[in-house]
């Protein structure tokens, strides 16, 4: 040894010879541990392995610089140490990723008492002192403050961290090693390296069960809410965040009612598990009855006359008397439930083959009849019920729930109502009044749902079937015949009525064919009565104007023939005058020549005689007589030794009538008459005699 130094010594010369001395130095204590190198990326655990102190006297960790772990951690560079005194203990550092949680076990410190789970400080600790922690009283074992995301120098002989990926531990034996295992495995059963997170499209909430605190008092199955104050920051726990505040608020350990809505927590599962329910959802159409397991005994508040049960005030124990509205509840139904009740109408079926959306009427099936002439029918029934919200308390109260309501009251109830109504009735009357019943059983069954605070609102019958008789398929059969009859005779009726439809159609349609004709036809008859019409008020004036001219004219008549009368009064007053005057004169004369001729019969022989020839030539009559006149041998002579009454004069009468009857007859004149002769004849000779001499 001394041969290499002295070589070395000259052959390196003094400076390399000083590096040299300082290697060996380092080199001599690497060896012999009072020099150690820790990376930056790992700590040291330093165990002392003798002291003037000598050895702990309980626990761990050497608090008063005795042999055994020592509570500080070696960071990273180098560390000179007294040699051959302490052994280091190289470990890595702990990290938590991000979004996971991790978990402390301490190996030394104060023993839990019998009634504590986990360990815990008096404050808030930093793990990276193990000094600190064990000064304020740390205790030992799984501890209920957790870690976040981050790194940390922990001294691993103290401390025990497990995280999802590995356990952080400074292995003191093989036994030690599976029992940590296992604490992880429990760990990640719980899901406890990750926080808890409830989504919000989910509809989930977060029912806690504290393993930690005191017992719940007798009675109770719940732990109450306790630090929710965040006003209160010494006992606001956040939700169950921080172990420490929620037992100093008076927590306990157990199922809790507080719950967890949407949101990260990040709660030590060693400390508190989580439980994922469904909130309570009330529908559209629905409230929801809350029957409290827990909370205080409340005052009744059913009133006087309910005599069914209590309802208490929200947050008590019982049945609440105020229902949760329709919406979404976080709810924790292990310390009570909601029982929905439709506020909707709801039909009961009692039909096996149906069952209405609640599944209410799932056990009803029709309700067996014995009729008056002792037919046995099934009745299919259907009924549509309401239930006041506010009165939906008082239902779950009296009967538990719809379902029992149903099953335990309405069905035996309806059942025998219908069952008197059927041995009141035949078949037939069964069949046929059903409408009648229906509107019947509706009035009379509202009062007794009443009783049951339910509000019936309709009752629909259907149509029996065969039961248990089997026969009612034949009465079936015999109404459809009336029917089909009675519809018949009405097809008929409306055939009938079809067919005079048909040919007022017809008509209707030969009419329309002819409608342009009909028009014509119609407006040339009003054209015609308008010309009627007009011709009428032509023909009124032209009478109009006829009469007034006719009046004009008459009156010109009138006034022209009074003139002239009064002319042909003048004149025949002088005419009459001058024949008067002329008559005398002709009478004078006459006379005379009467006188002179032989006397007045002579003269008017002569005179008829001119006369009757002047006759005779104007009428240009046959001279030769066609009637012979005269007198026979026998014939009277004519007195006086004139014409007699039988002579010349009578055969001139005789003939003068002879004439007027050819006369007559040539011109289809009857001929007259005996007397009508008569007359004539006298008339003649009373003119003949007037004129006679004899006369004058």
């Amino acid at each position: 040894m001394l041969e290499f130094a002295d070589l070395a010594l000259r052959t390196l010369g003094p400076f390399w010879l000083t590096v040299a001395a300082i290697a060996t130095i380092l080199f001599l204590g690497w060896l012999t541990g009072g020099i150690r190198y820790i990376p930056n990326r790992r700590v040291g655990v330093a165990e002392k392995l003798w002291s003037g102190s000598g050895s702990i006297a309980a626990g761990l960790i050497a608090r008063g610089g005795e042999a055994g772990y020592q509570p500080g951690v070696l960071r990273g560079g180098v560390h000179f140490m007294m040699p051959l005194q302490y052994r280091v203990h190289s470990v890595a550092l702990v990290t938590i990723p991000q979004g996971q949680i991790g978990y402390v076990f301490a190996r030394d410190g104060v023993p839990l008492p019998p009634t504590q789970t986990l360990g815990s400080a008096a404050t808030p600790i930093d793990f990276g002192d193990a000094a600190a922690f064990l000064r304020a009283g740390g205790q030992r074992g799984p501890q209920r403050q957790i870690l976040r995301e981050g790194t940390y120098a922990v001294n691993l002989a103290q401390f025990v961290v497990l995280t999802a990926s590995r356990v952080y531990s400074l292995p003191l034996e093989r036994s030690e090693v599976q029992i940590l295992a296992n604490m992880a495995e429990l760990i990640g059963e719980r899901g406890g390296f990750e926080p808890v997170v409830i989504q919000g499209k989910d509809d989930q909430i977060g029912v806690v069960t504290v393993h930690d605190g005191p017992s719940l008092r007798p009675g109770e199955i719940i732990a109450p809410t306790v630090g929710d104050d965040p006003s209160r920051p010494e006992s606001y726990h956040n939700t169950f965040q921080d172990p420490e505040k929620f037992l100093r608020a008076g927590g306990m350990r157990g199922r809790q009612l507080q719950v967890l809505v949407e949101g990260t927590y990040y709660i030590n599962r060693l400390f508190a598990t989580v439980e994922l329910i469904p909130k309570t959802v009330v529908e559209v159409g629905n409230v929801g009855v809350v029957v409290s397991y827990t909370g205080e005994t409340g005052k009744d508040l059913s009133g006087e006359d309910y005599r069914h049960g209590e309802l208490v005030g929200v947050a008590q124990r019982g049945v609440w008397s105020m229902p949760l509205l329709p919406g979404k509840y976080p709810f924790n139904t292990y310390a009570g439930k909601v029982i929905l009740v439709p506020t909707t109408n709801f039909i009961l079926k009692w039909n096996k083959a149906e069952t209405g959306a609640h599944k209410y009427d799932e056990n009803l099936a029709e309700v067996d009849l014995i009729t008056r002439d002792a037919f046995e029918p099934s009745l299919p029934l259907s009924v549509v019920v309401h239930i006041d919200y506010r009165k939906a308390p008082l239902v779950i109260q009296r009967f538990g729930d719809i379902k029992k309501l149903v099953e335990q009251t309405l069905d035996p109830m309806v059942s025998a109502y219908f069952k008197n109504v059927a041995q009141t009735r035949t078949l037939i009357q069964l069949l046929q009044d059903r409408s009648a019943i229906q509107q019947q059983s509706g009035l009379e069954m509202k009062e007794k749902f009443d009783r049951y605070n339910l509000e019936l609102q309709e009752v629909l019958i259907g149509t029996p079937t065969a039961g248990k008789g089997g026969q009612i398929e034949q009465i079936l059969v015999q109404l459809r015949s009336r029917q089909v009859a009675q519809e018949q005779i009405e097809t008929y009726s409306r055939q009938e009525s079809a067919a005079v439809k048909e040919r007022a159609l017809r008509e209707a349609e030969a009419r329309a064919k002819q409608q342009t004709s009909i028009t014509e036809s119609e407006l040339s008859i009003t054209v015609q009565a308008n010309a009627g019409k007009a011709d009428l008020a032509r023909a009124q004036q032209q009478a109009a104007q006829i009469q007034a001219l006719a009046q004009a004219e008459s009156e010109k008549i009138r006034v022209l023939g009074e003139g002239e009368a009064k002319k042909i009064q003048a004149l025949a007053g002088a005419e009459a005058e001058r024949a008067a005057r002329v008559g005398v004169a002709q009478a004078l004369a006459i006379e005379e020549q009467v006188r002179a001729y032989g006397g007045p019969r002579f003269q008017l022989t002569q005179q008829v005689m001119a006369r009757f020839a002047e006759a005779i030539e104007r009428a240009r009559v046959d001279v030769v007589p066609k009637i012979l006149i005269g007198g026979g041998p026998g014939a009277p002579e004519p007195s006086g030794g004139g014409f007699g009454s039988g002579s010349v004069v009578e055969a001139l009468l005789s003939m003068l009538l002879s004439e007027r009857m050819e006369a007559n007859r040539e011109v289809g004149t009857p001929p007259p008459s005996r007397p009508q002769a008569e007359a004539l004849r006298k008339e003649l000779e009373g003119r003949i005699s007037g004129a006679s001499p004899a006369a004058g």
